[in-house]
């Protein structure tokens, strides 16, 4: 199994992108990069190389779901993992993401001390 080390994290709220930084910095001891926008993804993408993408699902202007299109249409993105992060959990919710090739969903609000184990277990999970 490829160690995850590179997580790239697309998230519009400040607030939010410095809680799930922090987390993954100092729980996980991932490297981390951040968008603020979706339509920045790609390009940080390509210039990050992350292992895994953590995308928030409700964004203005391009959601998640309109990202994760985006980055599959690109030959250097097509194939990065992807976990979504949403407060949209319901099981036909979820059954929407997996069928679009997501390792999984973290809910949102998330326990901050609980993140870096979570995207943990999903990534070796999806690689076991």
């Amino acid at each position: 199994m490829r160690p995850l080390e590179r997580i790239l994290v697309v998230e519009d709220d400040p607030d939010i992108q410095t809680v799930i930084e922090l987390c993954l910095r100092r729980f996980g001891g991932y490297k981390v990069q951040v968008c603020g926008a979706p339509q920045e993804a790609v390009g940080a993408a390509e210039s990050f190389g992350p292992d895994l993408i953590l995308l928030d699902v409700m964004m203005p202007g391009m959601d998640g779901l309109e990202t994760l299109e985006m980055l599959r249409q690109t030959e250097a993105t097509a194939r990065i993992p992807v976990i979504f992060m949403t407060a949209k959990v319901r099981p036909h919710e979820i059954d929407r993401y997996a069928e679009l090739g997501a390792l999984g969903v973290v809910a949102k609000p998330f326990e901050p001390d609980g993140l870096a184990e979570t995207v943990r277990s999903l990534w070796e999970r999806a690689h076991a």
